[in-house]
């Protein structure tokens, strides 16, 4: 092993002296550096990330996003009380990521881990999207099913491929880097081709043919489990998946009564959760040619990739200046810029932006890019102080149950925005009380402020959890290779 991962780093270096420098690294270097993971892992391994990653993820969650609440906007016609409830709805395949992380790595179908549930989750993503796309008018009923089904398969995919680079991870020490970078690019770059080309699709084919097009995504993912590179397992003990559960479960119960887990988890729920999400009566009232700007398609496109744009600068943001200052203090700081951010929302509902010569469309994209960073900011504490509230042994399972909190917060956020807009009366043509309502949502960002205690006042660089519970490097160690299905999420930014 050691051997091989000399090998492994002096080929990496052979590579970069055999690259191009100077003016023309900018091009070649992208393509070195994708030749390189390919001949260190394998090509497969490395499509799997672009195609899960990039495609799926990043352009095809953008598509997914614009496409869903015009779909419900235009094609089912509900109020945005009721969408924003239905988007809560969808997301519920990634509040139980621990358990797809448990099925792939201790219930292997036919000798192999990870190949059937890419295809699987490819096949959920093909038939979903082409139930909605196809028939002429679904009901809400059986549309809504259809976008779970499709949340549910990339959620899965997201799950499998992270144990993937978990496993070149260990085989690759020295690649370790390099792969979580190549994860969190693609996704990236997918995001912003995703939404800048968003709005052109919305208009030219309508929402029901973009959920078509999202049909090549998971064509992908189902292709690469028919490619992928993996061992087959031909002995596994299919006796023995019952006790890993239950062992897993009995450890996770554990950690959560410490009180400095179950106090940090708290805080991260509650702030998540009062943080209202009231975006689909925003999204009616950009969109309305009365009372709202009437945006158009294209023009709500551009929008949110200018947000990704915002959410990419806040995590260089946070990994350059302020990785390394206290949880709460900086926590302090940032969820009250997110209450103060909120207020631009107010001033472009209430036109005030227009008496100071600003367009309406300029000021929506600083909004949503500001939003966006100081969410990205919010976001990037929370997972590093996550990833060390995991004791020994069950770093990845734990840390993924913690992502599901943070993910069942946002859950609440959505319904609970959704009876605020249904209490203030916002619907499809009334948004009277639509300032109101941002203004009550803004109030409800400031008081997370409240149970700031909850939070250790350690950094980054020091211990939070109790010396007995972190174990030793040896028990590290024994324990790893059997905890490889989600460790990568402790380096990785999910789902959703």
């Amino acid at each position: 092993m050691v051997e091989e991962g000399n090998i492994g780093a002096s080929n990496k270096a052979v590579e970069e002296d055999n690259g191009p420098k100077g003016l023309y690294y900018c091009f070649w270097g992208p393509i070195y550096w994708f030749r390189m993971l390919a001949m260190e892992t394998h090509w497969s391994f490395v499509f799997a990330v672009v195609s899960t990653y990039g495609i799926s993820q990043g352009l095809g969650g953008a598509l997914a996003r614009v496409g869903t609440e015009y779909y419900m906007k235009d094609v089912q016609k509900v109020q945005p009380s009721e969408s924003q409830v239905y988007t809560g709805i969808t997301s519920i395949p990634w509040i139980v990521k621990p358990i797809w992380g448990l099925l792939t790595d201790v219930i292997p179908i036919r000798g192999y881990r990870r190949r059937p549930y890419f295809i699987l989750s490819g096949l959920l993503g093909l038939v979903s999207m082409l139930v909605i796309s196809l028939h002429g008018k679904l009901h809400l009923v059986f549309a809504l099913m259809a976008l779970t089904a499709g949340s549910a398969g990339v959620a899965i995919a997201d799950v499998t491929v992270d144990a993937c680079v978990a496993q070149n991870s260990n085989k690759n020490p020295s690649l370790a880097a390099d792969m979580q970078s190549l994860c969190s690019l693609m996704s990236a770059i997918g995001a912003l081709i995703g939404f800048s080309i968003s709005g052109v699709f919305v208009h030219l084919i309508g929402p029901k043919g973009v959920f078509g097009l999202l049909t090549i995504p998971a064509a992908l993912v189902f292709s690469v489990g028919i490619v992928l590179l993996e061992p087959h397992d031909v002995n596994f003990a299919y006796k023995e998946v019952s006790e890993k559960f239950l062992d897993a479960g009995k450890a996770m119960w554990r950690t959560l009564k410490c009180p400095e887990v179950w106090r940090p988890c708290l805080y991260m729920y509650l702030s998540f959760a009062l943080s209202l999400n009231i975006n689909e009566g925003l999204f009616y009232w950009y969109t309305d040619s009365k009372e709202g700007p009437l945006f158009s398609q294209e023009t709500i496109g551009y929008i949110f990739s200018f947000g990704a744009v915002g959410a990419l600068l806040g995590a260089i943001l946070y990994q350059n200046i302020l990785k390394d200052h206290p949880f709460r203090d900086l926590l302090f700081w940032i969820q009250l810029f997110y209450g103060l951010a909120g207020m631009l929302d107010l001033i472009l509902v209430l036109r005030i932006n227009l008496k100071f010569g600003i367009p309406d469309s300029v000021f929506v994209v600083i909004g949503e890019a500001v939003t966006q960073m100081i969410g990205r900011l919010k976001w990037m504490p929370l997972l590093v102080l996550s990833a060390k509230l995991c004791p020994s042994g069950i770093e990845g399972t734990f840390f993924a149950l913690l992502m599901s909190i943070d993910n069942f917060g946002l859950l609440s956020s959505s319904w609970g925005g959704g009876l605020l807009l249904h209490t203030l009366n916002v619907t499809r043509t009334k948004f009277g009380n639509l300032w109101l309502a941002i203004l009550i949502r803004n109030i409800f960002r400031l008081s997370p402020l409240g149970v700031l205690f909850l939070i250790p006042r350690g950094d980054p660089n020091s211990s939070i959890l109790p010396t007995e519970m972190l174990g030793s490097e040896d028990e590290t160690v024994a324990e790893e290779s059997s905890n490889v299905e989600l460790v990568s999420l402790v380096n990785s930014v999910d789902g959703r």
